[in-house]
């Protein structure tokens, strides 16, 4: 077996369910959050078993609820009304995400037309184009970028962050074919980790007789290494949400990775499926040390809590140190949600 590094949790991924489970411990349920947390079955279910009910629609939740808003980033509308009715609201939003919205609303009011690289009906392209719907056009294929009409005003190309490289190469070359003077951000919208994972999966891709993808069908980046191992020539490509999922009769060198949303408990249930003869040989194509700290709001509710247990305890709130959020990782969180 080969296991491809990185693979797995994101940075954003590790900050949105560490907030999450904050968020569970410190309220009584129900906890209510705007779409899924994250786009992986596993976690979802995980925390639907802590009383956290999941919805599309604002109005769905009970005034003076909690509420949480997804890692995928919300429209501005969805953001005041989560604000008017939750009694207590945090934003989740991945900072890459964030820092799009903000490249949307910049380019829009300096008077461009933004064509926005994404997938149709993703919750990340649906709150990134709600920042500015009447400036933005969304494609997705070239043909799509063909179909556009002249813009008398001035273009500027932006991207879903998990959007696969090969995908938006394509269609970038396509949109900058068309309008020549098309500004682009100095930093790539295109998610780092995302980036990471497709790298360390063509790393292993030509030696391996399958390849067997984890994550849900719902999400962008781990289709994204899905179609990445078909283009690569891998005679079998599987991707599965569980260990359960795999055939029975897979032989000969067998490579592993996970979306960007798959925990790591997953990848340890689908090396003991396999059980490979010749054991695990794991495949390093760079690290990461990004970190995001919890929301705001997050970090408020832990000072908040530590310091109130404290002085009930009778210790001198003055000298309180704090757990660096750092020293767990979301796997580890998410594990210990588990029913035992």
């Amino acid at each position: 077996m080969l296991l491809a590094e990185p693979r797995g949790f994101c940075a954003g991924v590790e900050m949105a369910i560490k907030a999450l489970a904050w968020m569970v411990r410190s309220f009584p349920p129900p906890v209510y959050c705007y779409h899924e947390i994250v786009h992986n079955q596993i976690v979802v279910e995980r925390f639907e078993k802590q009383g956290v009910i999941f919805v599309d629609d604002i109005a769905e939740v009970p005034p003076g609820s909690p509420i949480m808003l997804s890692a995928h980033g919300s429209a501005p509308e969805v953001v005041a009304a989560a604000r008017h009715r939750g009694s207590y609201v945090v934003d989740s939003v991945c900072p890459l995400v964030t820092k799009v919205h903000h490249e949307v609303k910049v380019r829009a009011g300096k008077g461009y037309r933004i064509v926005y690289v994404g997938h149709e009906g993703h919750e990340e392209a649906v709150g990134t184009m709600a920042v500015a719907p009447a400036s933005i056009s969304r494609v997705e294929s070239v043909a799509e970028v063909a179909a556009l009409p002249v813009f008398d005003e001035p273009v500027a190309l932006l991207a879903q962050t998990t959007l696969s490289h090969r995908d938006w190469a394509d269609v970038a070359v396509a949109v900058k074919g068309r309008f020549p003077d098309t500004w682009t951000p100095g930093r790539s919208d295109l998610c780092f980790a995302t980036t990471n994972r497709q790298s360390a999966l063509m790393a292993i891709a030509d030696r391996c007789d399958a390849i067997v993808v984890i994550g849900s069908a719902n999400s962008s980046n781990t289709r994204a290494l899905e179609k990445l191992a078909v283009q690569a020539g891998a005679p079998r490509v599987y991707r599965v949400n569980e260990a359960e999922e795999l055939p029975d009769d897979l032989t000969g060198t067998v490579g592993v990775t996970a979306g960007a949303s798959a925990p790591e408990e997953l990848v340890d249930a689908v090396i003991r499926r396999l059980a490979p003869r010749d054991g695990v040989e794991r495949v390093r194509v760079t690290d990461e040390d990004e970190y995001f700290p919890p929301p705001r709001n997050i970090r408020d509710l832990q000072v908040a809590i530590t310091t109130a247990a404290a002085t009930m305890l009778g210790a001198d709130a003055g000298r309180l140190s704090f757990a660096d959020d750092r020293e767990r990782a979301a796997s580890d969180v998410l594990d210990a949600l588990r029913p035992r």
